[in-house]
């Protein structure tokens, strides 16, 4: 029986790409999405995720809109990206492609009350992904400290333990955006898997690769432009040595439903939240004898074997999805 499982995304083209791989494994059953700030606004986030959801046929997939900035925030409004994640995801976060908005809008109730809600119903039926700064996550927490521990699992894509980090020396951009709310999580006691940079960069998505889905029809088509531009942006200036685009949410989808994906180190982790090392993530060395290690750090992965999945999937939930 497939698991049920909930997204909280910051939907941009690698949390598109993380919708198709919850839709199509059938391991999961998606059921619901939660917003967060990162690659786009909140409010772009959401509308994204429903447009994703839209061109796929689930429009049955209800989506909640959480935090708007990180727990510490002396800015005026929202967060918003700075022009190089525009560069990257787009200045919509979907590659400038103007996908049909959605019928639908979010739901009332917002991203806390949801998660707080499907941990304490479905509790160990549950699995949790988080592919953006984990402020909702940390909300929940703070709003009932005993929901988020009742899952089944929460997979959190984020970090860069043992490699360098991608928007400082140290740090991964989900944990920079939030370091506060990324130790609250990581430092709960909660059971956490942690897919961060040492796993995303070992396998790619080639343009090659991508233009295949076109062969899937409109929706492939779609998703096809949409990582494109993700590709396009690795290959000319972000990462050109890479070979294509890294896999950072669809990983961490694929990694919740299938563990054995990668090897791991469990550990007991903290995050530097003051000065240069800002955001890093590293292992607490005051509690190296501590037997509890709950957070298993992902350090090595069947790239292969991934891309192959992800390929397949995607090409088949573009191909099951409505025609014009």
């Amino acid at each position: 029986m497939a698991r049920k499982v909930l997204l909280d995304l910051d939907t941009g083209i690698d949390d598109s790409m993380a919708i198709c791989e919850a839709l199509a494994n059938p391991a999961f059953d998606l059921v619901g999405i939660t917003g967060v700030f990162g690659n786009v606004s909140v409010d772009q986030g959401v509308r994204n995720a429903l447009a994703v959801l839209h061109l796929l046929g689930r429009d049955d997939v209800p989506v909640w809109a959480g935090a708007r900035h990180p727990l510490l925030w002396d800015g005026d409004g929202d967060f918003l990206p700075p022009r190089n994640i525009m560069d990257i995801h787009g200045e919509n976060g979907v590659g400038n492609v103007e996908l049909p908005d959605s019928p639908r809008a979010a739901e009332e109730k917002g991203a806390v009350d949801a998660i707080v809600r499907l941990c304490r119903e479905c509790g160990g039926d549950l699995d949790i992904v988080a592919t953006g700064p984990l402020t909702n996550l940390a909300l929940v927490l703070e709003r009932d400290p005993g929901a988020l521990g009742l899952a089944g699992s929460v997979t959190v894509m984020g970090g860069a333990v043992a490699t360098e980090g991608n928007v400082s020396p140290c740090a991964e951009a989900n944990v920079f955006n939030d370091p506060e709310a990324a130790s609250a999580v990581l430092t709960s006691g909660i059971p956490v898997t942690l897919v961060g940079l040492d796993v995303t960069m070992k396998e790619v998505l080639t343009r090659e690769m991508v233009d295949r889905w076109r062969e899937a029809g409109p929706a492939g088509e779609t998703m096809a432009d949409i990582v494109g531009f993700y590709v396009d942006a690795h290959n000319d200036w972000l990462a050109p040595t890479l070979g294509g685009c890294a896999l950072h949410d669809p990983l961490s989808v694929a990694v919740a439903a299938d563990p054995g994906l990668c090897g791991y180190l469990p550990s007991v982790m903290k995050v530097d939240l003051e000065g240069e090392l800002r955001g890093r993530t590293i292992g607490d060395q005051s509690q190296i004898r501590n037997p509890d290690r709950p957070v298993k750090v992902a350090l090595t992965v069947d790239g292969a074997r991934f891309s192959q999945q992800l390929m397949a999937d995607i090409e088949r939930v573009c191909s099951e999805a409505p025609r014009p």
